[in-house]
């Protein structure tokens, strides 16, 4: 009966693996049940020992001894006591205690729970790692000169001078619906690497009811990621919705709004990922349409209605984009495009004149982010970033510079007989240094500077129209912070930020209308200018999970 019981202490590790996940709903609660049963056994063991004879002692007693004529007891006997009791009784480990069997099968347990992600655990009785992931964001911030209740401004739509946000004469508000969770599932693939799995929400939607007050702040759940990912780091696949390829992030900051010049879409996307060389990575994909464009009177998408009746903004072909990058110990550099279509379609819809219009939107940037060590030591973590782009109809892939304004069309003024398409020209540069005053304390500094060349259809535009105050001839945008991240740590020149970071932000935002145009909406007693200028400042704790 001992080796069973011997055996059994090492089978309650797995047994309790391949159990159900409702034994035992944490990793603390598996490991304390097994504690139970390996005290358990152990009761066993000693009360088998205490009833069963000990044959090892016993034998002896039961041999006759020699005859003295034959062999002196010494030189006879004695030797091979020791050899038959060798080849009866097999050789055992030095024997454990119980506080040691304890630890050894907590440490089985934990190894055996243990998955191939970062914080992730094991599904028992399968090779799939899953965690949890997230944070919880808490922002304050108060406009200085204005009042703009949006907790992520765009500077597109920086209220104007003069207007009646202008002339109020600041807000202070206090929000965590950017606080975010997600769930990520790694599984190994054999040959074909490794299936990944993502699904990840926040709750920046909308409130759910108008009845939604300052002591029941409800937001409404809002789908960011989620997508399967197929492949190793030489080639992978993934499908779903996830990032743009576009998509970047040339400063670090506080604010959720999109800096200038910067990228966030997250859509559908079918995506092929390789390594082309050592250091040399490419990637394709192609993402889901979606036409924006404006009008006289209107800013139409897809899914927008026109006077209650469908949208003339519709899609044939989805966007194709394309990216290569080359990184090493010095940093990245990176050159993106894409192509893409824009289309209208009146017939069916309250626009006039019926009829279709096409037009090709495209784009390129480069962009660069150079670790400062690579030049002097010491810059210490120090780093960089660089980006310039230029395109046409590439609009929607700035939600904070020109969305809705991919493309120009003349529907709705008069005479117009053709349905017509412009896409719009746009450029823009941005910049940003990273200091790192000590490995828990840094600093951040960005501008950027975007222009937008709309065609000369648009000065017919109806005066203070809702479009006519967005079409902007050029933005600015300026960012300067201070975040302390008490448990940051450093390795091997690289600085982790850890699980909270506590900061301070200044943002700047400024637009220009096309030609400093004057509303003609203008309030009783006012004045609304061609420009606007929007300043804020912003504390925010985050607290990673």
């Amino acid at each position: 009966m001992s080796l069973p019981l011997r055996s059994a202490r090492f089978l309650i590790p797995a047994a309790m693996l391949t159990a159900s996940p409702a034994l035992a709903q944490t990793n603390e609660e598996l490991l304390r049940i097994i504690d139970q049963l390996q005290r358990r056994v152990e009761q066993l063991e000693r009360a088998q020992r205490g009833a069963a004879p000990a044959p090892a002692v016993a034998a002896p007693a039961r041999r006759p001894a020699p005859p003295a004529a034959t062999a002196p007891p010494a030189v006879a006997a004695a030797p091979r006591a020791p050899v038959q009791a060798a080849q009866a009784a097999p050789i055992m480990p030095p024997a454990q205690t119980p506080e040691e069997r304890r630890a050894e099968t907590r440490a089985a347990a934990i190894d055996a729970l243990r998955g191939d992600l970062p914080n992730s655990i094991r599904i028992p009785g399968t090779e799939t790692s899953v965690r949890v992931y997230g944070f919880v964001k808490a922002n304050l911030f108060g406009d200085l000169n204005m009042v703009n209740r949006s907790d992520a401004p765009s500077v597109q739509a920086t209220p104007l001078a003069g207007s009646a946000a202008d002339q109020q004469s600041g807000d202070l508000q206090f929000s965590a619906r950017r606080t975010r969770i997600g769930i990520e599932s790694s599984t190994p693939a054999g040959d074909w690497g490794t299936f990944a799995a993502r699904l990840e929400m926040d709750f920046a939607g909308n409130t759910p009811s108008a009845s939604a007050t300052a002591t029941n702040q409800g937001w409404n759940p809002r789908l960011r990621q989620a997508y399967v990912r197929l492949g190793g780091d030489v080639f992978s696949v993934l499908v779903g919705q996830a990032d743009s390829l576009w998509n970047l992030a040339p400063v670090e900051t506080l604010t959720d709004a999109t800096f200038l010049n910067g990228s966030s879409v997250r859509q559908a996307q079918l995506r092929a990922t390789g390594r082309l060389a050592p250091g040399l990575t490419g990637a394709v994909s192609i993402e889901a349409p979606y036409t924006d464009y404006t009008q006289n009177a209107a800013v139409l998408y897809p899914d927008s209605n026109l006077n209650g009746g469908a949208s003339p903004a519709t899609s044939n072909w989805p966007d194709l984009l394309g990216k290569l990058t080359y990184a090493g110990e010095w940093g990245n550099v990176a050159l993106t495009g894409m192509l893409r279509e824009l289309r209208i379609d009146t017939n069916g819809t309250d626009a006039t004149p019926k009829g279709v219009a096409t037009g090709l939107g495209y784009g390129a940037r480069l962009s660069t982010t150079l670790n400062m060590s690579t030049l002097a030591s010491a810059f210490g973590a120090d780093d960089v970033t660089l980006l310039a782009y230029y395109g046409q109809g590439i609009g929607r892939y700035f939600d904070s510079t020109t969305s809705g304004q991919s493309a120009f069309s003349d529907l709705g003024l008069p005479g117009v007989v053709n349905v017509s398409l412009t896409p719009t020209p746009s450029w823009g540069v941005a910049g940003s240094y990273r200091h790192y005053w000590s490995t828990q304390l840094r600093s951040n500094v960005g501008a950027a500077w975007a222009v937008v060349d709309v065609p000369a259809f648009v000065g017919g535009f109806t005066p203070g129209g809702s479009t006519t105050q967005t079409v902007n001839a050029n933005m600015q945008m300026i960012v300067a912070n201070l975040i302390w991240s008490p448990f940051a740590t450093e390795r091997n020149g690289r600085i982790t930020t850890g699980s909270i970071d506590v900061g301070i932000e200044y943002q700047y935002y400024r637009r220009d209308m096309q030609g400093g145009a004057i509303a003609a909406n203008a309030p009783s007693g006012g004045t609304i200018g061609g420009y606007g200028i929007e300043q804020r400042i912003q504390m925010s704790l985050i607290g990673r999970f």
